[in-house]
């Protein structure tokens, strides 16, 4: 069964014909190369579009490694174009490319070319695309499945699928797989033999088992503020070690340009400034997390967050870990400030919503508890509560809204109930 991709064929179809670079990126094995050379490539064909005027380049296979030299590749494409009807180069891994700025440049002054690339490196496409492109470069994320893209090919019912989601994540690959031994063995050897083996080999990195004691730490700190000093002090009095923090600091973008894991900044909402330590970083797909960590800290609590801000960010949505303060006494009767944490503040355009993933709130104290830092914010912006427990949405006297968590990921317009 085809898992249906729809937000990000729609992404490229109101690309068309732009006059830009469409990038696509997103962590290995997200799904970026069926897209454009399956998905995609299909609609093409269904809109007329004849298969001599798609040209596909994997870079990433040894048949087309001659093509990874930019004057053989654009010699080649060249050479492909017969007449004055649009063709359509789509263009897989293109990091792999040598001098693919130049290349893509010079696509870009073919008038009847239309150009889709795919990348798992930030570091070399994002900032790239918009340093050597001008503003002529067009990026659209993928990441891996949804709770929703899951189900299409889950065969049991939410209940059973949150419960494999929150385990093994949604890459396209393991959602298909039968057994749980195919998919930890998967997860374990993709992470320890692609995206490992990838940043080692890409950063010339000597001492890789620092590199996998930090994936540990963050993997295990999911859903917790922290920070550099705060990971060093970690790795001298746990593990022994003398790493600086600037080689902390430098591996955790090589995760990030990798699309590993992604950072969350904390926002003031009174003082509406961003504060810049301490973070919070969370992992793109869970199962990776899992399975870095051999499937043996599964707190649904944390991995529920992770999988609501990985849903906030598939949407569209910059998504901030949200700061407000209190004013009030203390049991002295002395004036005192507290400082409560929103989970997620969501932001798209002139549109915010404040989130609070609270898991479970069984009786009235949690409820007060989870609703206190919503209550101290004065603007009209919605705020909503998502449990793990099947609720009715429900709106409370102080506007707060309060849904599942299931009807959260089921609904594309969850946010608007």
């Amino acid at each position: 069964m085809e898992i249906k991709r729809d937000k990000y064929l729609q992404d490229l179809i109101n690309r068309m014909h732009n006059h830009m670079i469409k990038v696509v990126t997103g962590v290995r094995r997200s799904g970026k190369s069926y897209l454009i050379f399956h998905i995609f490539q299909n609609y093409l064909i269904e809109q007329g579009v004849h298969q001599s005027h798609i040209i596909r380049i994997e870079l990433d296979q040894r048949k087309y490694r001659q093509y990874r030299d930019p004057d053989v590749i654009l010699e080649y494409l060249e050479s492909c174009i017969h007449d004055d009807r649009m063709y359509y180069i789509l263009l897989d891994e293109v990091q792999l490319l040598n001098e693919f700025e130049e290349v893509l440049n010079s696509l870009l002054h073919i008038d009847n070319v239309d150009v889709y690339v795919t990348g798992s490196n930030s570091r070399f496409l994002s900032k790239d695309v918009i340093t050597e492109f001008r503003g002529r470069g067009d990026e659209i994320h993928i990441f891996p499945l949804t709770f929703k893209e899951f189900m299409q090919v889950y065969e049991g019912d939410m209940y059973r699928g949150w419960a494999d989601y929150m385990l093994y994540g949604g890459l396209p690959l393991t959602a298909t797989m039968k057994t749980e031994e195919q998919k930890i063995s998967y997860l374990t050897r993709l992470f320890e033999e692609t995206y490992l083996k990838d940043i080692i080999e890409r950063y010339h990195i000597e001492k890789a088992q620092e590199l996998e004691d930090l994936i540990n730490i963050l993997a295990s700190a999911i859903g917790s503020l922290t920070n550099v000093p705060k990971i060093e002090s970690t790795f001298r009095s746990v593990l022994h070690s003398n790493i600086s923090g600037n080689t902390i600091r430098q591996y955790i973008e090589y995760l990030e340009d990798a699309f590993i894991i992604h950072k969350a900044n904390r926002y003031n909402v009174k003082g509406r400034k961003y504060i810049g330590t301490p973070v919070k970083y969370y992992f793109e797909d869970v199962g990776l997390r899992n399975a870095r960590l051999g499937f043996r800290q599964v707190e649904e609590t944390h991995l529920m967050e992770n999988i609501v801000y990985n849903e906030l960010r598939s949407r569209g949505y910059t998504v901030d870990v949200g700061l407000v303060e209190k004013r009030g006494k203390d049991v002295n009767g002395k004036s005192e400030r507290k400082q409560l944490e929103i989970d997620f503040i969501a932001n798209q355009g002139s549109r915010r919503y404040y989130i609070q993933s609270a898991f479970a709130m069984p009786d009235e104290e949690k409820k007060k508890q989870e609703k206190m830092s919503l209550l101290q914010i004065r603007d009209s912006f919605k705020k909503i509560i998502v449990v793990k427990d099947v609720v009715n949405v429900t709106r409370d006297e102080n506007g707060i809204t309060t849904m599942s968590v299931y009807d959260f990921l089921l609904n594309d317009h969850s946010l608007e109930l």
